[in-house]
């Protein structure tokens, strides 16, 4: 997406156009990747929803049918934002026949699908600590279930790494250790990319007031992750970390995602929309582990963060509210010899 942090202009027309209550079908996902052994695959679970199953603790986020939906709405709203991109899944010049790409957290897997099919010449690998719900994939993509902060065991270098909402997956020095390996692991003039958004919600135009729900949903789970060990604000320090790591020809784009279709313009419009289905959708999975664990000032029950969800939910589908989020992407090139 082309940076942009000016104030969107407000489509005033539409407040009664749209149902803002209404919700969206849960698809129900029924393949799982058999090669995975049954307890992983399994999962565990805790308050109605499944996590991963290779530590207890490893992640917050859950690992279940209405979760990848979730996943696979993020990754239409990028797509949607970035449709005026000759190339709308990544930003790092890799060239028209890289050999080998890898997808860290790969999530539902459709990042890696779409690049598979974009670089026929390609194997592109996606790794997650959870099988994606897929039961096909193009020839050149492999899906494995993977630590990687566990010693990497990929023979292959890598011309392109990429992550993208991979915020709170690790604690600070998992982040240092995968950066290293990244970097240890791609060619020389190889690309490393990610993608984050900001978890605040934030308005230009004063409809989001302070004493909104929504106006104080990101700085709370900021400080429950940092409780939990695990940052959310992943967005403001993975340049320096990935400079740190020692790639060089770094860049960075900062842009808006609007929280509803209250813009003007009709791609962000659009954008805006799926990006309000993908928060209706994702709500519980990022809210419920992080508050029945470490809510504050004591942990939630299940049944205190189910209303104030419901309070979350009716602000999120108020159209008078012109709420967005920032994200932010970082891409980098390890140097050639002799850089």
């Amino acid at each position: 997406m082309a940076e942009n942090t000016e104030q969107i202009a407000v489509d005033d027309s539409d407040l009664c156009s749209v149902d803002f209550d209404s919700g969206i079908d849960h698809q129900d996902y029924q393949s799982e990747t058999t090669s995975i052994a049954s307890k992983i695959a399994r999962g565990r679970f805790e308050n109605g929803r499944r996590y991963q199953a290779t530590k207890e603790d490893d992640y917050w986020g859950p690992s279940d049918e209405q979760q990848f939906e979730a996943f696979e709405l993020g990754h239409i709203v990028f797509l949607v934002l970035d449709y005026h991109e000759e190339n709308p899944l990544f930003r790092a010049p890799i060239g028209e026949s890289p050999q080998s790409i890898l997808d860290i957290g790969t999530g539902q897997g459709s990042w890696a699908m779409d690049v598979a099919d974009r670089y026929p010449s390609a194997i592109v690998r996606g790794v997650d600590i959870f099988p994606p719900p897929v039961s096909w994939t193009p020839p050149n993509c492999i899906f494995e279930v993977d630590d990687v902060l566990l010693e990497w065991t990929w023979k292959e270098s890598f011309d392109l790494i990429h992550m993208r909402l991979m915020y709170g997956a690790f604690p600070p020095h998992g982040w240092d250790q995968v950066y290293k390996q990244a970097y240890d692991s791609l060619k020389p003039g190889g690309w490393i990319e990610q993608l984050e958004f900001d978890v605040r919600v934030r308005s230009d135009d004063g409809t989001l007031k302070e004493e909104h729900q929504l106006a104080g949903w990101g700085d709370m789970f900021i400080r429950c992750a940092e409780r939990a060990g695990r940052s959310l604000n992943i967005q403001e320090t993975m340049r320096g970390s990935i400079e740190k790591a020692g790639f060089v020809d770094v860049h960075e784009r900062k842009a808006k995602i609007p929280l509803g279709s209250w813009p003007k313009d009709k791609f962000l419009k659009e954008a805006g929309q799926l990006q309000h289905d993908h928060w209706n959708t994702a709500l519980e999975g990022w809210a419920m582990w992080l508050l029945t664990h470490f809510g504050e000032p004591k942990p939630w029950t299940q049944e205190e963060v189910q209303v104030y969800l419901a309070t979350v939910r009716k602000e999120l589908n108020d159209p008078r509210i012109h709420g967005y989020n920032f994200t932010r992407r970082v891409w980098a090139r390890k140097p050639f010899q002799g850089d």
